[in-house]
């Protein structure tokens, strides 16, 4: 399986160079025109949908058997014993606001379990990498979460709940609670990133609601692999399932999951998981 991993890892890292290099050549030249609106602040562009393509390409050419659950075009192949998790631009609305935070991401599922993660910044030609049991690296080199055990010494990455507004109240108290406890809060606008940045020890926690696989698959694997800690709100495995996702370090995580654990107790999570809230 390692030799597999390897050559999965080597496969995607080239994909998601390609689609990287593709998008920051039409970066800061999006007209209003060629934006497409999929759902309310929900965007999508030709650049998103010419990504994805580029990837999956590379990838069914190396690995026809696999399947791909890609966020633009949907699935294909869905009998592969693996199947490949895309975000061809993650970070959209940055894209088209000309702001240089985006990545490609790519999550390698093996049964129900993420077993390779591929995520790349163009901007800043970071790699980031993992493969189950074997560890996470940025551009080759070994990374880990923080050892910062101290809240009031704590960066941390959020996202705003505009997929699930009408949990606005109870993420706005568990905001509250965890911004009063720690030192600063930063929302970037890239779930990916946010989750490599939790890996690569930048942040030491990140939290957000209403997400989808695409967007956290890659990442979340890569800060396990880090040797932080990954649940969803109520300290259980589903965050995949609901897009209620919570990554850091031991302590970190920790702390914002008592305080989500608290304020969202009152919601099942198999309502969440069939997407009922």
């Amino acid at each position: 399986m390692q030799e597999e991993i390897a050559q999965i890892l080597q496969v995607g890292s080239q994909a998601a160079k390609t689609a990287g290099a593709y998008l920051l050549s039409h970066f800061g030249t999006i007209r209003p025109d060629e934006v497409d609106e999929k759902g309310r602040n929900d965007f999508v562009t030709f650049v998103d949908r010419e990504s994805e393509k580029r990837i999956v390409q590379i990838i069914r050419e190396a690995f026809p058997h696999h399947a791909v659950l890609a966020e633009e075009g949907g699935s294909y192949q869905k009998d592969g014993t693996y199947q490949w998790i895309i975000d061809p631009l993650d970070g959209t609305t940055n894209y088209i606001q000309h702001i240089p935070f985006f990545c490609v991401s790519l999550g390698v599922r093996k049964g129900s379990e993420v077993v390779a993660a591929i995520i790349y910044d163009p901007n800043h030609d970071e790699l980031f990498t993992a493969a189950r049991g074997q560890g996470a690296w940025l551009n080759g080199k070994p990374i880990s979460v923080s050892a910062n055990t101290r809240p009031e010494r704590a960066a941390l990455a959020t996202g705003y709940p505009w997929r699930t507004k009408r949990l606005l109240p109870q993420y706005l108290l568990t905001f509250e609670e965890i911004f009063l406890h720690t030192a600063g809060t930063r929302r970037l606008g890239s779930a990916a990133m946010d989750l490599c940045y939790v890996a690569a020890g930048r942040f030491d926690a990140f939290w957000e609601m209403g997400l989808s696989p695409w967007d956290i698959a890659a990442g979340s694997l890569l800060v396990q692999e880090a040797g932080g800690v990954v649940t969803d709100f109520w300290n259980g495995p589903h965050f995949l399932e609901t897009g209620f996702i919570i990554a850091g370090n031991a302590t970190m995580h920790r702390l914002i999951q008592e305080i989500t654990g608290f304020h969202f107790k009152q919601f099942q999570q198999s309502k969440l998981r069939d997407k009922k809230l």
